[in-house]
């Protein structure tokens, strides 16, 4: 979000060119739930191993495709709306994606551990964002910085900002040759010598897991609304400048400044914020794989009920952590703490997910259940967050108490919805293959 706005949606207005770039990514998470349907059909009728396969190659097209897109200088709007349809095919392709990861993780899971094997495909998320921003700041530490590290660099702007997206192809690559190694799901196995595989999965699970869905979209709201607020939020906030910053770089230029409409951030260096997002997302993981014991060991419920009540109060300390300060240091160690807060409640809530909707649906209706689910709330969740923590920080002069109460808003949310789901933890696989069907 550094770099689309100013390569993609130059309008002269910061805040606008910001909000364009968070609703072309919002605009990915509008396209999963199709791509839950058509992905979670094929997965429920034909199994999971070919739909993993099928989804990757979706993905890993799409991002690399995103490294070569000429920018708004070269073809004007057609730049964005490339941009867009790209976004559209990242979103289609991870419709399907999770699901079949983390059905394949935990229909083999042994007995009493699928909540375990359900955080390995969770770990994706903090490995990749891992990987993801230490490539970025390799390449931007290469890059010549007149103006210094901390500052954005013009090689950068130019074309070191493809690299990853080019260098995603090694990734797709070894994610290729992994799966076509995997077994199909033993569950999915039994179900269709068992003959109850539907021609038509998503006509089933609305039919006999209507609420499960309802619920299932609900349990992953909060998720989703603290990754992308930690994430892509925090870091647009962080790196823009405080208002005594901006009204000196618009005097130092010579433009007009008006402190009555700017919106201040905290002014942090992009790549010492991207750095500090790292630190705290080495927690993201570590929690993720932590998760995985406890919700096999006290049960799913009782762990996300806990933890979805420290999101609730972890939102209503925004404006503790994330205000600037007279000694920046202690801005930074504020922020920090923040952020390894942040990043240690989404492990904790993240982790559990990879076994908490699958276990929701019976195996012939379990990969489009879940991946609906998983889906329809990162529109409410995901496409939504960014686009409504931006408004809120302007509406909040700068000041992110609003965006902290969204994300408490959206706990509460998710805290009802876990109240009135069922423990899934000793739910059996064998024998729950389809809605009132027994394994023979």
């Amino acid at each position: 979000m550094l770099v689309f706005p100013v390569l993609f949606f130059p309008t002269g207005n910061e805040t606008t060119s910001l909000l364009l770039s968070f609703s072309v990514f919002g605009a990915a998470m509008v396209a999963r739930p199709l791509g839950a349907i058509v992905f979670g059909h094929f997965g429920d009728r034909f199994g999971r191993k070919a739909t993993l396969v099928a989804s990757l190659l979706t993905m890993g097209v799409a991002t690399f495709l995103i490294g070569c897109l000429p920018t708004f200088n070269e073809i004007g709007v057609w730049a964005a709306v490339l941009l867009l349809i790209m976004r559209l095919a990242q979103g289609f392709a991870l419709g399907g994606e999770w699901s079949g990861a983390a059905l394949v993780a935990t229909e083999n899971a042994p007995q009493g551990k699928r909540a375990l094997f359900g955080t390995f495909p969770q770990l994706g998320a903090p490995i990749g964002f891992i990987i993801a921003n230490t490539v970025f700041l390799v390449i931007n530490f290469a890059l010549p910085h007149p103006d210094g590290t901390a500052q954005r660099s013009a090689e950068f702007l130019s074309w070191g900002w493809r690299v990853p997206f080019l260098f995603s192809a090694v990734m797709v690559i070894v994610g290729l040759y992994v799966r076509l190694k995997l077994v199909e799901s033993e569950s999915f196995a039994k179900a269709e010598k068992s003959g109850v595989i539907r021609k038509f999965p998503l006509g089933e699970v609305v039919r006999r897991n209507g609420k499960q869905l309802i619920l299932g979209t609900f349990i992953m709201l909060a998720t989703y609304v603290l990754f992308y607020l930690m994430t892509s939020f925090t870091l647009s906030y962080g790196t823009k400048p405080t208002a005594e910053a901006a009204a000196a770089a618009a005097e130092k230029a010579g433009t007009p400044f008006d402190a009555a409409t700017y919106v201040p951030g905290l002014g942090f260096g992009y790549t010492d914020f991207v750095i500090m997002q790292i630190i705290g997302v080495v927690f993201f993981g570590v929690f993720t794989m932590l998760s995985g014991p406890v919700a096999d060991a006290i049960g799913r419920k009782r762990l996300l009920i806990g933890v979805t009540i420290a999101i609730i109060v972890f939102g209503l300390t925004f404006s503790i952590f994330l205000l600037p300060h007279t000694d920046p240091k202690f801005t930074g160690a504020l922020v920090q703490a923040f952020l390894v807060f942040g990043f240690l409640l989404m492990g904790s809530t993240f982790g559990p997910m990879g076994a908490v909707l699958p276990e929701l649906f019976p195996t012939n209706t379990r990969y489009t259940g879940s991946a609906i689910s998983y889906n329809v709330s990162s529109i409410l969740g995901a496409a939504l967050a960014p686009i409504v923590a931006v408004a809120l920080w302007a509406a909040g002069d700068g000041n992110p108490w609003l965006v902290g109460l969204y994300l408490s808003a959206m706990g509460v949310l998710t805290l009802i919805a876990l109240v009135l789901s069922p423990e899934t933890k000793d739910v059996d696989y064998d024998d729950n293959i389809a809605a009132g069907a027994i394994a023979p």
